[in-house]
């Protein structure tokens, strides 16, 4: 795609968020809604509206070169990311479940479930790649020390005579055995040359007679053939077959594409070292040849006010605090008598506040008890229904942006920048205000000191000798800040230690996109049927993205975007947990930090040591954030009774420390705690739920993602998908078994030796059934006990007793439900 093909979609995207705009900010106050499905319904689409903007913008800011538009794409961006998690909050609040389901919305606006996927920010990564790259040199080289002084040989001798020989041995006899199997082999191959001899000095076959009966078996040959592959081709339109991916010509026409896509943010980067260039040399061009004539023409107009206001009122006035604005208060569209009457009101006040206060504090004390009497009684009536919450993202972000580009960029003619490097006449717009800026203060300062040399010399004996009082300083109630147990360490030494002690570790390179699952086509149909549908591992990996990586990857978002502290990942064994938390980290290129009581017990065990442990992980984590620490097994820390071999790590101890160290995580710290549990319903709800304030459950794989993994593993791991492997047969035996049982079985069965026999000996499904019979199903006893957990949590109840008013028809808006709604 070209500069244009992106510029295109830019303005798409623009268009799409102009009309999200009319929605959020009417021209006419929107009335409350009193039916709280049709309230839900409003988000939903406003949640789908804003994943296809941001699906454009997110490929327009990774692919644009222009430097200036990058950035008010980033600003448009960032806004759009911060609503999109505003609103999935927002949902949750009005049905209380951690799970929605868009498929009529898509049906209504004829989309595909592949546009509500939700992608992840490229910039995440790219514009810290540096930083990364560093971090991941550091961690090496420390891990490389570590496996270095591990094996160290403890003794001269590094293996006994007996264990040489030993090897010694079974290497010989390896070897003598390849000898005579490789004799035997060349035997049976001489005996069957000389029956073949044999057997063609017996009989003799009329030339012609043998070319017809070899043409004859090469004609059906390729009749069989052609039949067989115009069958195929059939199929695949049809849909009914899939294609080979060992010869699949999408590959190189995807990596021709990738190419491309680098080669344009290589650009990106000259680009942008141009433009930071342009920025310091403009800047210095202006103030070396306007610089001078501003601070004349400034210092000019300031003397002139000067001398009018001692015309109009016989004194010299007050110049105004550089906290009032400074000289720009004097020329802000103002006559001199309003000035003058400005300040001459502030002097006046400032006389009256000390005498003042005491009284307006009992007077405002008691009209605010009065108005939060008054207030409460009118609730009842006025607050009936919900209302669309106003949103900072929308105001400070996206609005003011979109104004830009409807002035600017919208009819602004590019067709001389084929290049599309910076626009120098906005470089000076910028520098010249910054300049200005800079050379009134300057002038601000000399002015100053004029005026109150000019008062001393002229107003001598009509000035009065007034007292200064002293300002009482307001005193400052002390934040309590986290006491810095480590203040005379740097953050390389802390880092390393953690390395050391293996709280910090690398995990293994796995991108979100490689969480396979399938889209819920049916939940609409199974809510009709009165029955909650299950979540897929398409909908977990959504949440994992709009709780984990989204509001975290980015500064601005996570500044203002509702705060998640702890998130808690659950599910049966062999369902992807930790894949989804590597997912998550390598997608922030975040740290890892193991805090799970048994990995800290042997160097962190003591009262003083946890205390530590967590203060480095608060310390090192917001030093190097975004962060992401990791808690294993989390169900252990608020079991009621404990095995012995699990007592030993003492987790109560761990799980008492955590709320404390919760609340030393502040708005901006972007530290995410995660949770990992195989049995969440053996721990304590309440105490485990306040930690972790949000859940993502993953379910046993439905038909669609079991279909989805094999069809995507099998290739991934060198094997041919063919008509003779029954991927629905195999799909349908898989049913109680979870993706990490299907993983293991695919490496497990598709070996080297298996490989080299493809072509002659494709592959059947009986070849993975095997594998996984010996492996553990996940039977519907533990997904109930899932089910029957997940209704204890406090949002589980909610979501019960929202589905109960639901059914009731108590829940139309009108009732709890309803002012709960608008929160």
């Amino acid at each position: 795609m070209s500069h244009i093909s992106y510029n295109k979609q830019w303005q798409d995207a623009q268009l799409a968020v102009a009309d999200m705009l009319a929605i959020e900010t009417p021209a006419q106050p929107r009335a409350p809604e009193t039916d709280i499905n049709a309230a839900f319904q409003l988000v939903a689409t406003m949640f789908v509206k804003y994943v296809q903007i941001f699906r454009k913008l997110e490929q327009c800011y990774d692919q644009i070169v222009h430097p200036q538009k990058r950035r008010l794409v980033r600003t448009v961006l960032d806004g759009v990311m911060g609503r999109i998690v505003e609103l999935k909050h927002e949902m949750i609040t009005m049905d209380y479940s951690e799970y929605h389901y868009f498929d009529d919305i898509l049906a209504d606006l004829k989309l595909t479930p592949s546009d509500l996927e939700i992608p992840i920010p490229n910039y995440f990564v790219l514009e810290r790649a540096q930083a990364i790259e560093k971090r991941e040199r550091l961690l090496g080289q420390i891990l490389a020390r570590m496996t270095s002084e591990n094996d160290k040989p403890d003794g001269i001798g590094m293996m006994s005579i007996d264990d040489a020989i030993r090897i010694i041995q079974t290497h010989e006899r390896a070897r003598q055995g390849r000898l005579r199997a490789k004799q035997m082999r060349e035997l049976r191959l001489n005996d069957q040359r000389a029956r073949q001899r044999a057997n063609m000095g017996e009989s003799k076959m009329d030339k012609s007679l043998a070319a017809t009966i070899i043409q004859k078996y090469y004609r059906r040959h390729v009749v069989r053939r052609e039949a067989k592959k115009f069958r195929d081709e059939e199929y695949m339109f049809l849909g009914m077959a899939m294609p080979t991916f060992a010869k699949d010509p999408l590959k190189n026409i995807l990596a021709g594409v990738r190419a491309h896509e680098d080669e344009r943010r290589k650009r990106q980067e000259k680009h942008e070292i141009n433009y930071q260039q342009a920025l310091v040399a403009t800047r210095e061009k202006i103030k070396q040849t306007e610089g001078p004539d501003m601070k004349e023409r400034l210092q000019d107009q300031i003397r002139q006010w000067f001398i009018e206001c001692r015309n109009a009122s016989k004194k010299f006035p007050d110049f105004p605090d550089e906290d009032d604005g400074g000289s720009n208060a004097i020329f802000a569209n103002k006559t001199l008598g309003e000035i003058q009457a400005e300040l001459d009101a502030k002097m006046e006040s400032k006389g009256k506040k000390g005498k003042d206060k005491k009284g307006k504090k009992k007077k405002k004390k008691k009209k605010e008890k009065k108005g939060k009497k008054g207030k409460k009684k009118k609730k009842k009536d006025d607050d009936e229904g919900w209302t669309l919450p106003e949103s900072e993202f929308v105001n400070e972000m996206i609005k003011p942006s979109t104004v830009t580009y409807q002035n600017f960029w919208e009819t602004r003619d590019e067709s001389n920048n084929f290049e599309q490097n910076y626009d120098s006449e906005i470089i000076k717009e910028e520098k010249r205000t910054e300049v200005v800026e800079e050379v009134r203060i300057e002038v601000d300062a000399l002015m100053r000191e004029e005026l109150k040399n000019l008062k001393a010399a002229i107003d001598k004996t009509k000035q009065k000798k007034k007292k200064k009082k002293k300002k009482k300083k307001k005193k400052k109630k002390k934040k309590k800040k986290e006491k810095d147990l480590t203040p005379d360490r740097t953050i390389e030494s802390l880092y390393e230690e953690l390395v050391m002690n293996r709280i910090i570790v690398r995990p293994p390179k796995v991108a979100l996109s490689d969480f396979v699952g399938d889209f819920n086509y049916l939940p609409s149909l199974i809510r009709q049927a009165k029955h909650e549908p299950m979540p897929t591992m398409y909908d977990a990996k959504q949440l994992a993205a709009l709780y984990g990586v989204l509001p975290f990857g980015s500064e601005k978002v996570h500044e203002t975007a509702p705060q998640v502290k702890g998130l808690l990942i659950c599910g049966p064994r062999g369902c992807g947990k930790h894949t989804l938390l590597h997912a998550i980290v390598n997608e922030l290129g975040a740290n890892l930090f193991d805090i799970t009581p048994s990995n800290i017990f042997e160097t962190y065990r003591e009262k003083e040591g946890r205390k530590m442990l967590l203060h480095l992980c608060s310390k090192v984590g917001k030093a190097l954030q975004p962060t992401v620490i990791l808690i294993d097994n989390c169900e252990k820390l608020y079991k009621k009774k404990l095995k012995p071999e699990e007592k030993q790590f003492e987790p109560k101890k761990l799980a008492k420390a955590l709320p404390k160290w919760l609340k030393l995580i502040k708005h901006g710290d972007r530290v995410l705690l995660v949770g990992i549990s195989n049995e969440p319903y053996q721990a304590t709800v309440k105490p485990m739920m306040k930690v972790f304030s949000r859940c993502i459950l993953l379910p046993r794989p439905e038909y669609g993602t079991r279909l989805l993994l094999w069809k995507t593993l099998i290739p991934k791991y060198g094997g041919i998908i063919t008509p003779t492997l029954d991927l629905t047969s195999l799909t349908k035996l898989s049913d109680a078994y979870s993706s990490g049982h299907i993983h293991e079985t695919i490496v497990e069965v598709l070996t080297e030796r298996r490989l080299a026999k493809m072509a002659k000996h494709p592959l059947t499904a009986t070849d993975f059934i095997s594998g996984l019979a010996q492996r553990n199903a996940i039977y519907k006893e533990e997904e109930n006990a899932f089910k029957s957990w997940w209704k204890k949590t406090p949002l589980g109840k909610k979501h019960e007793r929202f589905l109960e008013e639901q059914e009731s028809g108590e829940g139309d808006g009108k009732g709890k439900k309803g002012k709960k709604g608008g929160k």
